[in-house]
């Protein structure tokens, strides 16, 4: 994972990668990588789960951004269980805009 996405990288197209095993990702670790204590192909969790999902998703935006070093491994902080998620904060979600603005004119 981590040198497919450091080529992309190479491209010009910046990546965060989402990871359920750790030691792998540390091996060969990819610019940015979200670790998920998931099980084998849940990554972005469980199925149907649109607020999970995007909870996941936003997650990995934020670290898209927020990332100072090269192979940043940032621990998702969620855990594999049934529960309910919130309404997705789109507004959460909008104010990553400027984020991404200024990091793009960098």
């Amino acid at each position: 994972m981590g040198l497919v996405a450091r080529a992309i990288e190479a491209a010009g197209i910046p990546t965060t990668s989402l990871s359920i095993v750790r030691e792998v990702t540390e091996k060969t670790p990819p610019p940015r990588a979200l670790y998920m204590r998931f099980p084998f192909g849940h990554a972005l969790g469980e199925v149907g789960a649109r607020n999970q999902q995007f909870d996941i998703l936003l997650r990995a935006f934020e670290l898209l951004f927020e990332a100072e070093e090269p192979g940043t491994i940032r621990d998702s902080g969620l855990r594999w269980k049934r529960e309910s998620y919130p309404d997705p904060d789109f507004e959460r979600f909008r104010r990553l805009g400027p984020v991404a603005r200024k990091a793009h004119a960098d």
